[in-house]
């Protein structure tokens, strides 16, 4: 898929979100990368690149206090070639795109993995 059609889905993914969410998002930058760096890697525990669909680093909102400004932006950084590599279909891509961007996101918001998994696995109650 051409980079820039990936960047437009990344892109409908986050103005698809509920306008109450997109409000609140506050100096953070979306990226779309072909592949996670041997260092974003170690820092999620993984070795395999192909693991890594996307990736939240910052700060996120719940552990911000008076003392936070001046700050560069949080990244949420979309993995390209992870997700075509997973996925078999132009629609399958837009889906898992939209997934990754959700799971980021709520990363931004101060959730962990553990309650992420808990809430994918229950189709999202």
């Amino acid at each position: 898929m051409q980079r820039e059609t990936f960047e437009e889905l990344v892109a409908e993914a986050v103005s698809g979100l509920p306008e109450e969410f997109r409000e609140l998002l506050d100096n953070v930058e979306i990226f779309v990368e072909d592949w996670p760096s041997k260092e974003q890697l170690k820092n999620v525990g993984l070795r395999d690149r192909h693991e890594l669909l996307g990736l939240y680093e910052g700060t996120p909102i719940t552990h911000r206090d008076q003392s936070y400004n001046l700050v560069l932006p949080d990244r949420i950084t979309v993995f390209q070639k992870p997700l075509e590599s997973q996925c078999r279909s132009t629609a399958e891509i837009k889906r898992e795109i939209i997934r990754t961007v959700k799971h980021e996101i709520a990363h931004y918001f101060g959730m962990d993995e553990d309650r992420l998994d808990l809430i994918e696995n229950r189709g999202g109650s």
